[in-house]
Order: C-alpha cells, then sequence, then structure tokens
C-alpha cells in the first residue's frame, strides 16, 4: 500500500503506471502529443485574489448584444471567441474558477477575438484584461489543449456543440481552451464580478443554473482523468484512506458516502476563503477524485 502511494505522490490528474504491451509498442509512433499528458490542480488556497476596477460589458442589454452581432456578420463575418478553463482543487476534488455576474449569472473568463487575432495570443489578451494583476508584474499564461468547441446558428442565445446541418454560415464559434495555471499565483478581480470555485459534481447535469457550455466541462475534462491498474491509497486531511475497490477514478458521491463526509465534511464546514467562494456541497452526481 505504501508503495502504490508513493508512485503517486504529486499533485494534479494522476499518471498511470509505466506498463507497455507489445501493442503499445506497436502504435507509439502514432500517439498524438496530448496522449498520457497531465495536468497540475494545485490547492485553491495557493492563489491570491485582489481586486481592481469594474469590467464592464460592450452590450447594456442581451438585444443590444445581438444587434452589434449582426452589424459586425455584415462587415467581418462570423464572430470568434475564445474562453479559458482554469482548474484548482480542493480537498481533491477539481473546481472551475468562474466568474459570477449578479446572483444566477456564470462565465467563464474570456471573450470576443479581434479580426485576425490568434486564437492564443487573444485568450492570453483576455485572461490579462479579466484577471492579470495591476502591479505591472507580467502574467504569463499557459494555454494547453481545445476541450471544447460551440457554435452559434443564429444571433439568439442558443449554443451547440456542432454546426446544425442546415446552418452554412454560423454567426459565432467559441473555442474552449485548457489553462495550465502556476503552482501559485496573484489574481486581480473586477469589482463589479464574483470569483467562484465551482466543483465538478456542482456543474454536472446542472444546465439550468450554468448554461449548457458549463455544465459539459465535466464530462470534456473527464479524459484527463486515468485509470489505476491496482487498488491505492489517497492521502486527505493527513490521514490515508483506502481508495476504492476499483480500476477507474471516476466514482459517484453516492457509493462512496462515508469517504466524503468522513475526509471532507469537517473541514468544509467552518472552511472561509474570500473573496473566493464555494459554491454548495451536493451528495448525488458524479465527481471526480484526484490525487493532492
Amino acid at each position: 500500500m505504501a508503495m502504490a502511494a508513493a508512485q503517486i505522490k504529486g499533485s494534479g490528474w494522476p499518471r498511470r503506471a509505466s506498463q507497455s504491451t507489445p501493442f503499445d509498442q506497436k502504435f507509439v509512433a502514432n500517439q498524438s502529443i496530448t496522449i498520457n499528458r497531465t495536468i497540475n490542480l494545485y490547492p485553491l488556497t495557493n492563489y491570491t485574489f485582489g481586486t481592481k476596477e469594474p469590467l464592464f460589458e460592450k452590450d447594456p442589454s442581451v438585444p443590444a448584444r445581438f444587434q452589434r452581432m449582426r452589424d459586425e456578420f455584415e462587415k467581418i463575418g462570423m464572430r470568434r471567441s475564445v474562453e479559458g478553463v482554469l482548474l484548482v482543487h480542493e480537498h481533491g476534488l477539481p473546481h472551475v474558477l468562474l466568474l459570477q455576474l449578479g446572483t444566477t449569472f456564470f462565465k467563464l473568463p474570456g471573450g470576443e477575438l479581434n479580426p485576425g487575432e490568434d486564437e492564443v495570443e487573444g485568450l492570453k489578451r483576455l485572461l490579462t484584461e479579466t484577471l492579470g494583476r495591476q502591479d505591472g508584474v507580467k502574467q504569463d499564461w499557459v494555454i494547453e489543449d481545445t476541450i471544447g468547441n460551440w457554435w452559434r446558428p443564429n444571433f439568439e442565445p442558443p449554443q451547440y456543440p456542432y454546426v446544425p446541418p442546415h446552418i452554412t454560415k454560423p454567426k459565432e464559434h467559441k473555442r474552449l481552451f485548457l489553462v495550465q495555471l502556476a503552482e501559485k499565483a496573484l489574481f486581480a478581480v473586477p469589482k463589479n464580478y464574483k470569483l467562484v470555485a465551482a466543483p465538478l459534481f456542482e456543474l454536472y447535469d446542472n444546465a439550468q443554473g450554468y448554461g449548457p457550455i458549463i455544465s459539459s466541462l465535466p464530462q470534456a475534462l473527464c479524459r484527463n482523468c486515468e485509470h489505476f491498474d491496482s487498488k491505492v491509497e489517497l492521502k486527505y486531511s493527513n490521514r490515508y484512506i483506502p481508495a476504492f475497490n476499483t480500476n477507474i477514478l471516476i466514482q459517484t458521491v453516492s457509493s462512496v458516502r462515508s469517504l466524503s463526509v468522513a475526509a471532507v465534511t469537517d473541514d468544509v464546514s467552518h472552511m472561509k476563503v474570500a473573496p473566493i467562494g464555494i459554491l454548495p456541497w451536493q451528495f448525488n452526481i458524479p465527481y471526480f477524485v484526484a490525487v493532492s
């Protein structure tokens, strides 16, 4: 048990044990560079959050936004936008950093690209405008894989992860990128927004609360969670708790309720992280278990 635990020591998504087979060796030359990669997740408490001047939307209302989209479409064509998925973890559970405006609106950091602007460079610019620090220190954003593509077929709110077959000219293309955060960083949050850390199980199948794009992130991110070949132990709250008798790290809370309560509830009940908010914990939908 101790040896197995030592093999997975570290933060982020655990790697699979390096056991190659003739099948793996035969096809290794054809593997994509994104296969067997690890995205490191660091504790939420590693990050410091300050405030800066409000960041207002370009349009005063939804109708005004779509009218501007119509006007721009006639001049420059389809709108291109990018958003970043920033991940941290609390108690080994991955959380997504979201911007909250008001009480019910949540969004990923990002926005519209300028005509001809590169997607990666544009996302770095938008992340700096949204969360960049104000003390003159350059923020180094590491943009990783594309994890989603969404299209807006008409000048209306609905967006889809595909282009409907009867649509020849989509009005907007939105690309989602995974962003690798540094181990420690300082972010400046606009005063009119609140930055919240939403656990994946809160987002899963919750389009009513977060919209179809954000609620689909657990499925988009699940490919980064690998399997274990044997039973291991995970370290929570300075004590070892045997892992589940399974080969996969995706579990449902209902099947590990005792582990969740023993390892998490005592700490969450008095946890205070400001100005970041931790969204309510739920115990009836799937979530990921990551080694902290």
